[in-house]
């Protein structure tokens, strides 16, 4: 309990400046089997000012009274004792008063403790791994953000950098493991003490320590992984990539690694993805164990990107890391973006840098929100900061990071960065600084520019128009919602026109401008995605532009661009959704990963809203889009071919689960048997990695109340398996039943994993998470994982009235580490609900209005081969198709189904191959599907 001298610390964001700590001399000793922990710390600090108080960091943690003390170097006969001992626990700030006043100078504290191994995965905590069939305890530390002083008391901010000098009591049969090498063991008994090595300076929130059972592979460069006992194998391939990652950032740093080894851990239980420790770094096992036999591509790439992102971390972060959390983003950004530099270096056939579109957009959509943050957002109170280990500080801080190297050119960028981390090394650093050094390296405005990126939200849309041989610019601030927000921009413009030949590039420091320019084939501004802003076309250069992709003129990137662009126009309805159905039609024949993976998107979110605004209109709109997943599924099949790339791997994957959640019969049944193959032989080649999650969630569609054998049968393969991708592949398929009573235990870091429900079980979601808030409110408490939670539960929903109830259910359960989010998901059941609104009005769904079919049917059988016409299978048209255009027409090619049609396709329809089944008509304007009351061939979801 805090006396009311010590209230005058209480609600203060930052601890008060008396003493500096200079270097920590830790000593813990765990207990496995009780969970629990003791310890003591000397901290050796100087005081700056007379002070009697000591104020520092401490949570959870009981403190010996008797035990605190300080005394000063200045006088080694003179020890203070504390007569107050306070700790105020909101703020989880530990107050020591001193009946004496504390001269200037340098000093050591002293103080004692004990802890709990906790459950909730952060401070010092326990993770259960099993050996042989035995369920043993191992204690892990992960202390950021502001988690440190759950295991010792301190100075638990990132600018109070210091050296650490720890020592470890624990079992003599047991590994330990900290920031730096082990210096010296002593054997005492069953104890053995295990000392290191001081550490050089670093923040608190960066120390280290694991003890346990565990299996080690290591390369000659001093970095070594540790897996549970059995799996070391799965650590070779991210030991290989480490190797190859350390080097790569020593070349383009200029500055080699700082420390004498690193390790890298794969820990059971675990909040986060990874945790960048100096020297020691932590990881989810999914994020860093890989199996050539049971991984799929998928993983593989995400291992190779988390450890290039943590390996990031030595030097962006640990060696110079930022001065408050204000500056987090120069921590995740940085390490986002470099660690795609890195994997394109480790893998340039993966195209690592068009599939970074994926972390733009993910940036983009939550920084569409009235509720998003800036990159630079102040933090008052320490339960603030999870809060913004969101995608605007790693993926719009890395896309703005890339939108400045695209300005400044790669070389200039990269000595400047050099400059940086020499400037700064074993330093903190803040946004401004980076900037100084950027514009001192390239004479360009930098600070000037970036401080409309960072310091305010949003980003703009760029409107842009042709007219008498001019391009018209203005720029807005976009929002999803649909309304303008009052942002200005100062917007790096790149475009090229008819040819990536012809390019031009300028600032649009202004709300508007004009470019004098001849009129082209096409239009592009925002060439290659480097910028991190909008495009809204005028209607002749959109369909210039969709021309372009139709014929192949768009390089893989822009054609993402435009795209992904038309949809968050839509979205924000700004765009009706024929026009975004008809520029996704130009993408029939599309084949690259990354695009059809945005497609794949894009039509399970427009499916739930047209589900939700037109019911009757599912079944066409769920058959256009599987229309446009068979043509590059066929030309992939199910088999990988011998010696198939690593995105043909990665596609396959998205286009069948796709196809699966579309509801496709064909391909669930066949992921149906091939599951039920896998059930007999685990190592079938019928069922490999690649397309196992298809294969699952298939299985799941297929579960009804009466019928749970699938279900079951799932989860006999979740208990078998030790191998944490196969767990979550299973898991995160569970959600795609309609079986509102499906319960699975799991691990608390894989809960989020089994929100991923279908929109069928979103009701079932949100009563669950009503019913159970209590227990997840207390088992999650603050971290990562609780404001996941809200997101996931509520973000999905399209009604006002849905909106209304989640807040009033939230107001008197209203926590600090969920308000940002809150509000960020009840805005996006505004955005869907004005969505759906929209889409109900575009009265083009459900009547087709045109004149011509110029271009072509076609037909195929079930493997894609070109059949003839009989006169029997002579594609016949819906009502007045003549008077129509802009459209098209499914059909089976069974004669029963083809009668069914009035009349004749117009002569003019010529044979090409197709996809499976399917009869096409449309005109030489990309298509709008008919409505399903005039369609033969129907789905409804």
């Amino acid at each position: 309990m805090a006396s009311s001298s010590y209230l005058q610390f209480k609600g203060q964001p930052r601890l008060p400046k008396f003493a500096i700590p200079r270097r920590y001399d830790i000593r813990l000793k765990p207990d496995l089997v009780a969970c629990t922990f003791s310890g003591a710390v000397a901290v050796s600090v100087d005081v700056v000012s007379p002070t009697k108080f000591i104020v520092l960091n401490a949570a959870d943690l009981p403190i010996d009274s008797d035990s605190v003390s300080f005394k000063p170097d200045s006088n080694s006969s003179q020890e203070l004792r504390a007569v107050g001992v306070g700790l105020i626990e909101e703020d989880e700030i530990l107050v020591l008063e001193f009946g004496d006043e504390i001269p200037t100078g340098a000093g050591v504290l002293r103080i004692a403790f004990r802890g709990t191994l906790n459950d909730n995965m952060k401070g010092f905590y326990r993770s259960v791994y099993e050996i042989n069939g035995e369920k043993k305890n191992m204690a892990v530390t992960q202390f950021e953000s502001a988690d440190a002083r759950r295991c010792f008391p301190c100075w638990d901010e990132p600018a109070a950098k210091a050296t650490f000098k720890i020592t470890l009591d624990v079992p003599s049969d047991l590994i330990a493991l900290s920031n730096m090498p082990i210096a010296e063991e002593k054997q005492q008994g069953d104890i053995k003490a295990v000392y290191f090595e001081e550490s050089p300076i670093m923040s608190t929130y960066l120390v280290a320590v694991v003890v346990g059972l565990f299996d080690y592979v290591e390369s000659h460069t001093s970095d070594g992984i540790y897996s549970q006992v059995g799996k070391a194998n799965q650590g070779k391939f991210a030991l290989d990539v480490a190797v190859k990652t350390l080097e790569i950032y020593r070349k383009y740093f200029a500055v080699p690694y700082s420390l004498p080894k690193l390790d890298m851990i794969a820990i059971p239980d675990f909040a986060a993805g990874a945790m960048e420790n100096y020297g020691l770094v932590t990881y989810r096992d999914v994020a860093l164990l890989y199996d050539e036999q049971h991984s799929a591509a998928a993983n593989k790439q995400r291992v190779t990107i988390v450890v290039a992102h943590e390996l990031a971390h030595q030097w962006f972060g640990n060696l110079v890391a930022m001065e408050w959390w204000t500056h987090l983003w120069l921590n995740e950004g940085f390490a986002t973006w470099v660690s795609y530099l890195a994997t394109d270096d480790i893998f340039p056939e993966w195209k690592i840098w068009t599939q970074f579109l994926d972390q733009t957009t993910e940036g983009l959509r939550l920084d569409g929100l009235a509720e998003s943050h800036p990159i630079e957002v102040d933090i008052n109170h320490v339960t603030e900061i999870d809060e913004i280990f969101d995608d605007i500080s790693y993926m719009k801080g890395a896309s703005v990071i890339r939108m400045l190297q695209s300005y400044l050119g790669a070389e200039p960028f990269q000595r400047a960065l050099a400059s940086y981390i020499k400037k700064y090394a074993s330093s903190n650093a803040k946004t401004e600084d980076l900037w100084a050094v950027l514009e001192e390296e390239s004479g360009e405005p930098v600070t000037k520019l970036m401080n409309s990126w960072t310091k305010q939200k949003g980003y703009p849309v760029v409107s842009v128009k042709f007219k008498e041989q001019k391009l018209e610019f203005e720029q807005s601030h976009f929002l999803s919602r649909g309304s303008a927000g009052d942002g200005e921009w100062i917007v790096p413009i790149t475009l090229c026109y008819g040819s990536y030949d012809v390019c031009q590039r300028f600032l649009l420091q202004t709300k508007c401008a004009t470019l004098d320019i001849k009129e082209s084939a096409w239009i592009k501004l925002n060439v290659d995605q480097t910028g991190f802003y909008r495009v809204d076309y005028d209607d002749k250069l959109a369909a210039n532009l969709r021309h372009a992709i139709q014929s192949n003129l768009l390089s893989a990137t822009d054609r993402f661009g435009v795209l992904d662009d038309s949809f968050a126009l839509c979205m924000a309805g700004q765009q009706p959704l024929t026009s975004l159905l008809t520029l996704m039609s130009a993408f029939k024949e599309e084949l690259e990963y990354t695009n059809l993976s945005n497609l794949v998107t894009i039509s399970s979110k427009v499916g739930r809203i047209v589900a939700d605004a037109a019911p009757e209109l599912i079944g066409y709109v769920n058959r256009f889009f599987i229309n446009l997943f068979l043509y590059p599924i066929e030309k992939l099949g199910w088999e990988p071919r011998l010696g198939e790339s690593h995105l043909n791997a990665m596609l396959r994957e998205e286009l069948l689960n796709g196809l699966v959640q579309l509801g496709h019969d064909s391909t669930v049944n066949e992921a149906i048997r091939r599951f039920e193959a896998f059930l007999d032989d685990r190592s079938t080649p019928l069922l490999l990695p690649d397309i196992r999650k298809a294969s699952y969630v298939a299985v799941m569609r297929r579960v009804t109340k009466s019928n749970r054998a699938g279900y079951e049968a799932l989860l006999r393969v979740y208990r078998e398996t030790d191998l944490s991708q196969e767990k979550t592949r299973i898991l995160s398929s569970l959600g795609s039943s309609r079986d509102p009573d499906i319960i699975l235990e799991v691990r608390s870091q894989d809960a989020i994993f089994g929100l991923a429900v279908s929109r069928e079980g979103r009701e079932t979601a949100w009563t669950w998470l009503k019913d159970n808030w209590d227990y997840i409110s207390k088992t999650w408490g603050s971290g990562y994982l609780l404001p996941h939670f809200v997101s996931s539960t509520i973000s999905q929903f399209s009604s006002y009235e849905r909106a209304k109830e989640a807040e009033e259910f939230f107001a008197t359960r209203m926590k600090p580490s969920i308000a940002r989010t809150l509000k960020q998901s009840l805005e996006r059941i505004d955005i869907n609900a004005k969505w759906v609104h929209s889409v109900q009005k575009d009265e083009r769904l459900a009547k087709v209005n045109t004149q011509h079919i110029q271009k072509s049917a076609y037909r195929s059988d079930q493997a894609g081969k070109e059949l003839p016409w009989t006169k029997s299978q002579t594609p016949m048209k819906v009502g007045n198709i003549e008077d129509q255009s802009n459209c098209i027409i499914y059909a089976s090619d069974t004669n029963a189904e083809l009668k069914s049609y009035r009349n004749e396709l117009p002569p003019k329809f010529s044979t090409q191959r197709g996809t499976r089944n399917t009869i096409y008509g449309f005109t030489s304007s990309p298509p709008v599907p008919i409505p399903p009351t005039q369609h033969v061939d129907s789905y409804n979801r």
